[in-house]
Order: C-alpha cells, then sequence, then structure tokens
C-alpha cells in the first residue's frame, strides 16, 4: 500500500543505515509523485584525503544515497534498490563543510530506473553531478524476518 511522503519519509529516517552518520546525512524531503529526495551532508574532516576535500568514494556514497532515496520515494512501497552502475563528473572540490544532495528518478520502469543526483556546497554551487542505474526488486518474500524495511 502506498504511503504519503511524510509517512515514507518518517520510515526512512527511522531505518536510517549505520553509514548515514558518518555522512553527516539527513533526509530533508521526498517527493513520491515527482521521485525527488533532498538531502543534507555533514563532509567531516575526517573524511578528506591529503589535500583537504572529501575523498571522492565519500562523495560518490553521498550522491549514491540521495538516488537511492528518490528512488524510494518513486517506487513508494518495500522494495530493495540495489545500483547496477554509477557515473559521477566532479566540478569543484567537495570541502569539509555542509552540503545539500538532491535526487531524482528521470526514469521509471518495473526493472531498471534511472537516477540523477547533484551535490551543491555551502553557497549554492554546483560542485558534484551523478547518473546512476538501479534495479527496484519488489519481491515482498525478500523482506521476511528482516524487520519494517522500505
Amino acid at each position: 500500500m502506498p504511503l504519503s511522503a511524510d509517512e515514507l519519509l518518517q520510515r526512512l529516517r527511522q531505518n536510517r543505515p549505520p553509514f548515514a552518520d558518518l555522512l553527516g546525512a539527513e533526509i530533508v524531503a521526498l517527493d513520491t509523485e515527482a521521485g525527488t529526495a533532498r538531502m543534507t551532508f555533514n563532509g567531516k574532516p575526517e573524511l578528506c584525503n591529503p589535500m583537504g576535500v572529501v575523498q571522492g568514494g565519500f562523495v560518490a556514497a553521498m550522491l549514491d544515497y540521495v538516488m537511492t532515496m528518490a528512488a524510494f520515494a518513486a517506487a513508494n512501497q518495500r522494495v530493495e534498490m540495489p545500483t547496477l552502475e554509477m557515473k559521477i563528473n566532479f566540478l569543484g572540490p567537495v570541502l569539509p563543510a555542509a552540503h545539500r544532495g538532491e535526487g531524482v528518478v528521470t526514469r521509471k520502469g518495473r526493472s531498471i530506473m534511472f537516477l540523477e543526483g547533484r551535490l551543491y556546497n555551502g553557497q549554492d554551487q554546483l560542485v558534484v553531478t551523478a547518473s546512476s542505474t538501479a534495479k527496484p526488486i519488489y519481491d515482498p518474500r525478500r523482506f521476511r524476518g528482516q524487520g519494517d524495511k522500505v
């Protein structure tokens, strides 16, 4: 049964993955009709490489997370959402500071979703873009005994 955006947001916040704390991630908003998500991330100094910028793998995790939240919003039901592939474009440095992430489902099919993500710095400058393909798995039997996953 579909959830309201607020109900889905509450469920996702209650079932935060442990890595969300490492990334300083917070889900700000979801739109189930548009298939979008907005999040904040805190690029902590411990995520930085020797050049003083957030290491690219952590940036990739931030964008993967916000795009996956957009996919959950679009699916709006219990689903697993493994990423099949992802491409990232670094347009500027991701410094140890607060950032805003936006994810959107650009095309939704039953077996594949196409996603895009953007990361903005505190000055509202676009610093990273990404695109990915995810495979929604809707089989509810996969969730038996696994608690209240999305």
